[in-house]
């Protein structure tokens, strides 16, 4: 790996509690760090509208889920990675942010949609309602992918994203729902569980597992994340 000394990230993290935002994005500054990246944080996207800055940054990782987006940050963040700046992030806090601005979705090509989760019988009423055991399914294509190469098929209890996307991603990952008795769909469901898209000269990169900080340490979800920013960034 070439070492890149100089190298600038912004870390804009926030929003829903739920996904630990800091704590989340704090597992992954040690990594930027060592290889070579300033990393700047923020608790909001309003960095993005500063052009300036902005220029000189050379990865994004979101973690913010839910929350709002102003015009201006949109335009601006669109702006960055048009002229070269990467976009890395997982789970909701890239693929369910800022649910007020279609515009955010299409830059980023996929949009969360529901977990489905656990017979209605089984739920108490806490975030392990929708906690069920699925599989990571690789695409022939991730096997020679630097974000994805030498990882295998793998298996986690978590929130499993259904996700309404298009055909201007690049699919490593898939997922597949099943149909339980309890489901009102009628056949099985298969979703992108990470991918890449091309924007400008800029480089996204998404993975949908990482609800919770014990998924984020599971090895091929780590991997996949600090080879995913690498990759990402300009």
């Amino acid at each position: 790996m070439t070492d890149e000394h100089g190298r600038k990230a912004l870390v804009v993290r926030g929003g829903w509690e739920g996904h630990a935002p800091v704590e989340a994005t704090e597992l992954f500054v040690p990594f930027l760090e060592k290889q070579g990246f300033e990393v700047h944080r923020a608790e909001s996207p309003a960095p993005y509208a500063d052009s300036e800055f902005m220029s000189g940054i050379d990865l994004i990782v979101q973690c913010y889920t839910m929350g709002t987006i102003e015009r201006e940050e949109l335009s601006g963040l669109e702006a960055a990675i048009r002229a070269g700046t990467g976009m890395a992030g997982w789970h909701g806090g890239i693929a369910d942010s800022y649910r007020n601005s279609s515009d955010y979705l299409h830059l980023i090509g996929g949009q969360f949609a529901c977990h489905p989760g656990k017979d209605p019988a089984e739920r108490e009423g806490s975030q392990a309602d929708n906690f069920v055991p699925y599989t990571v399914n690789m695409l022939p294509e991730a096997a020679t992918h630097p974000i994805t190469e030498g990882i295998a098929d793998f298996d986690l209890v978590t929130e499993q994203y259904w996700v309404l996307t298009d055909d201007y991603i690049d699919v490593l990952a898939t997922t597949t729902q099943q149909v339980r008795p309890w489901d009102p769909w009628h056949r099985e469901v298969t979703s992108p569980a990470i991918w890449t898209r091309r924007w400008g000269n800029g480089k996204i990169f998404v993975t949908t597992p990482g609800h919770s900080l014990d998924v984020l340490q599971d090895d091929s979800v780590r991997t996949i994340i600090e080879r995913g920013m690498l990759w990402a960034s300009r």
